[in-house]
């Protein structure tokens, strides 16, 4: 069986991702549930940071100007972080990944989308940082790349000037 999609309709354009729910069980069905019960449509891209990355996912940010956007999660709580060793995939380009808050099993519904290689994130690599992908970007690369060069402030985060909006995300296949 095929894995599922999720297609975000945005401000910008649109954008198709595989999610990994073969391989990384508990991250993709958590953002699966997530997107089904409609927990993302509304929300805003919350920090952008061109040559890096896109996060989004935090319910504050659906009012793109509240300063506690990036620090909501789900109404669940937090996740199991998901180290698999059968499953070592790397944050590579078009990929997304569970953000954290640095602690262990700190994820929840944020992620961010890698817009160059990140590898240095890799759960599997030396170092502090530690996110799990869990999926990839299939169609609409370019939108992701014109939402990573919107200007940001950096003095409120790296939050987009104009506020790019998720107007709703799609699931097929779940």
């Amino acid at each position: 069986m095929a894995n599922p999609t999720a297609t975000f309709d945005t401000s910008m354009g649109s954008f198709t991702v595989e999610v990994f729910l073969d391989k990384m069980p508990i991250t993709s069905k958590n953002f699966l549930d997530l997107a089904k019960s409609g927990f993302y449509d509304g929300l805003h891209f919350h920090r952008v940071i061109e040559g890096f990355m896109l996060q989004f996912g935090c319910p504050y940010s659906k009012d793109p100007t509240s300063s506690r956007a990036g620090t909501g999660g789900p109404p669940h709580g937090t996740i199991q972080d998901e180290h698999r060793e059968d499953a070592k995939l790397s944050n590579k380009p078009g990929t997304l990944s569970m953000a954290n808050t640095g602690r262990p099993n700190s994820g929840g519904s944020q992620f961010f989308i890698n817009t160059v290689n990140n590898d240095r994130l890799d759960w599997f690599t030396p170092g502090p940082s530690k996110h799990p992908v869990f999926a990839q970007v299939t169609s609409g690369m370019e939108v992701v790349k014109a939402i990573e060069a919107t200007p940001t402030n950096k003095a409120q985060g790296d939050r987009p000037v104009t506020p790019v909006k998720v107007n709703s995300v799609t699931v097929a296949g779940y």
